[in-house]
């Protein structure tokens, strides 16, 4: 997330009340940790979407999210089966060379130089809330049209997470749709400025109790320190993999990482093994929104 450094945000002191943890909620012992594996960047382009779906389909990866505005989000719907995967709310189009836009009338959300902002200050700068909320709200109907059975929503660069009246969005966006959504542990509730996990918590919306993140794309040193680290509950941790192709090498400077990622999930089977012998269990989101909804 964009603002955030720290590679995991879990540990002692997370729970903020004595009732059953989501752990419990979901049908494991307190002490369970269980980790969901997440494709960012589904729809990016063609090389994503191949990433993509081999590692949710040959890979080790649990569940994907869709960038509806990005031109190549059709071809990611032609090719759904059914896959676990939510929604990247988009507000911004970080690449110089390979720009897309808003799928609504939303002149606040445009950069100077065509498509969405390329940074998460301009966007919070200039954008008009009223435009974001039908902006995001069309994304996520998008989506379910296109077929997707929608598991959760999360946030393109953090841009929903890290301030109150993004949050407010996202977070009604979540209650509209009965969608679990990404959030970052309790320990970062001081970092970002507010407690967004309790205003979450009040609306009944389910988050993962911790996120495992880098300031850059490229997971492969992550999964090193988190096997060691991974506290009890349920823990995300995003990645970015997709296909070597021109294309990818063309449009995304970091091109090598998003490689190297889908090489991680697909031939993983040595990691996979590390986390079955440390006692990690792999879940989609899914689960958490059949949790959300039965509640």
């Amino acid at each position: 997330m964009a603002g955030v450094t720290t590679p995991f945000d879990g540990g002692v002191g997370e729970r903020a009340d004595t009732g059953p943890t989501l752990v419990e909620r979901l049908g494991y012992s307190a002490d369970a940790r269980l980790l969901i594996v997440n494709c960012d960047d589904l729809g990016m382009c063609h090389s994503a979407n191949e990433g993509v779906y081999d590692s949710l389909r040959q890979g080790f990866a649990t569940s994907a999210s869709l960038m509806v505005p990005c031109p190549w989000a059709r071809e990611a719907a032609a090719h759904y089966r059914g896959d676990d995967i939510g929604v990247h709310l988009t507000l911004n189009a970080e690449y110089e060379l390979y720009r897309w836009g808003p799928v609504t009338q939303a002149p606040s959300l445009l950069g100077g130089d065509g498509g969405f902002p390329r940074t998460v200050d301009d966007v919070w700068d200039h954008a008009d809330l009223d435009e974001v909320r039908r902006e995001l709200r069309a994304q996520v109907e998008r989506a379910i049209l296109w077929g997707f059975d929608v598991t959760h929503l999360d946030s393109h660069m953090g841009t929903l997470q890290l301030r109150p009246e993004f949050f407010d969005v996202y977070l009604d966006l979540a209650v509209e749709f009965s969608l679990p959504i990404r959030l970052s542990g309790r320990s970062t509730h001081d970092l970002i400025g507010f407690p967004f996990r309790d205003l979450a918590a009040e609306e009944r919306i389910v988050a993962p109790d911790h996120l495992a993140y880098s300031p850059s794309v490229g997971a492969r040193s992550m999964f090193d320190g988190l096997i060691d680290s991974l506290a009890a509950g349920v823990t995300e941790i995003f990645v970015h993999p997709a296909s070597d192709h021109s294309e990818l090498r063309a449009l995304a400077p970091d091109w090598e990482q998003r490689v190297d990622d889908h090489r991680l999930l697909i031939d993983g089977d040595e990691l996979r093994q590390r986390l079955s012998d440390a006692g990690i269990e792999l879940i989609g989101w899914r689960e958490l929104r059949d949790l959300q909804r039965a509640a």
